[in-house]
Order: structure tokens, then sequence, then C-alpha cells
């Protein structure tokens, strides 16, 4: 089943890279693969639907709880087809357009902070001349 996600998430982002509007877009192919692992990650049923309570278990994960009103939401501002999930296509435009969602700026927030990784080992040697 999941390596069905897989190849049905795949086709998406084949559309996306061959689409004119998306195409002149900066990094796109990395961008759709990293959006597609964050899919695959929170999509805890592999449904292909980000419902309610993978949302919900998403935004705890993130240190983000929040009430099933506010998630509902939350799933409203992107759900495209009006039902009350968020499919990849939904969670592609979302990441993708200009519009911000609460969402969005979650995820984009939480994949900054992975970037971020701490030196490894002993700080160099500084002296005063170093200082500001």
């Amino acid at each position: 089943m999941l390596a069905t996600l897989g190849a049905t998430l795949d086709e998406i982002n084949k559309e996306y890279l061959e689409d004119e509007d998306w195409r002149e877009e900066e990094d796109i192919a990395e961008r759709l693969e990293n959006y597609k692992k964050q899919f695959m990650e929170y999509d805890n049923d592999q449904s292909g639907d980000l419902n309610i309570m993978d949302v919900k278990i998403m935004m705890e994960k993130l240190g983000q709880a929040k009430t099933h009103l506010e998630i509902k939401k939350m799933i409203a501002e992107v759900d495209t087809s009006n039902s009350g999930a968020i499919n990849y296509k939904d969670f592609v435009q979302m990441m993708l357009g200009k519009k911000s969602s609460v969402l969005k700026l979650i995820l984009i927030f939480e994949e900054k902070t992975k970037q971020q990784q701490k030196p490894q080992g002993l700080p160099p040697k500084r002296d005063l001349s170093s200082l500001p």
C-alpha cells in the first residue's frame, strides 16, 4: 500500500514538473520530493489524504497542539474538494502557492529547523580580537 501511495504521489509530482506554470519554479523537483516525504510521513493510514486525525497528530509532533475546531479551520483553508481532508494536490498547492496558511507556515518553520544542524565537536578557539 505504501509503495502504491508513493507511486501515486510521484505521478502527481510529475504533473507539476511538466506543468508550464511551475516549470520555472526554483528547485521544483527537490521541493516536490521533500513535500512527498513530508506528506507520506504524516499520512498515518496511507489513505492519500491528511484527515483531521493525521493533521492533529502532525501538529502535536511539531509541538503545536490544536483543538479539533482549529484543525478543521486549517484543513478548510486548503481543502479544494471540500472533503474535510487534505489530498496531496491540495498539500502541494498549499506549499507552492503564494497564499499563506497557518499549516504552511508551521511546516516551513519545521523544515527550516530540521536543516539547521548544530556543529559537532569542540568550538573553535577565539581570542579578544575575534569578538565583536
